[in-house]
């Protein structure tokens, strides 16, 4: 029986779903991309007594990652993103946060490789390089729960958006093809808005890949 619990919570202006990956057997946590409503993020952490070990950002984007600093601060835990994301939460144009009227920079204190492997909370993660929407964005693999976290890479029946600057059409589908649908048929995938889905549902439905 897979260790693995999992809470969504819809955050910010244009509903960005926030991770919570717990492990029920030590009550430590992940959070997945805290694109914002931090203060909410934490009351609910802290009524559960959950044991944040670390912060995951799919991506730069103000959307997910407005909420990441107050989380970092709160609970004294690192920011993870990946290397070549950099760019993208230090330059306002690049993670679109002029969206809301201003010029805000996010920051991270641990830059990961492509197919490096992590151990927090008690699970196994890859690191999954999967550029296009943003270029540096990435997905974390959970193998032994068979849980995929995408962030606005792949959507159930579509894809990232690829129209912002930096983004690539063909990034986005060449990492779709050669990180995402190489996974096994039951993988969960969990993507940055809307519902969940499956790698076999994207493999036969989705009309983009």
């Amino acid at each position: 029986m897979s260790k693995l619990k999992l809470k969504q919570y819809v955050v910010g202006p244009v509903m960005t779903n926030c991770y919570f990956v717990i492990n029920e057997e030590n009550n430590e946590m992940i959070v997945i991309d805290p694109g914002d409503n931090a203060d909410k993020l934490i009351k609910q952490i802290d009524n559960d007594n959950y044991k944040v070990k670390a912060i995951l950002l799919t991506h730069g984007h103000f959307d997910h990652a407005n909420g990441s600093k107050e989380l970092k601060e709160y609970y004294k835990v690192p920011i993870y993103i990946h290397e070549k994301e950099r760019e993208t939460l230090e330059n306002p144009q690049l993670n679109l946060s002029n969206w809301l009227g201003s010029t805000k920079k996010y920051e991270a204190d641990i830059f990961l490789k492509d197919e490096q492997e992590l151990e927090i909370a008690g699970f196994k993660i890859r690191v999954l390089f999967t550029p296009g929407h943003t270029i540096g964005g990435c997905s974390y693999y959970f193998p032994y729960e068979s849980v995929v976290f995408v962030g606005d890479t792949l959507f159930a029946g579509s894809v990232g958006r690829t129209d912002f600057p930096r983004s690539s059409q063909s990034d986005l589908v060449r990492g779709i093809r050669e990180k995402l649908m190489v996974l096994p048929d039951d993988t969960r995938v969990f993507p940055g808005h809307n519902e969940e889905t499956t790698i076999e549902t994207e493999r036969i439905y989705n009309p983009y890949i």
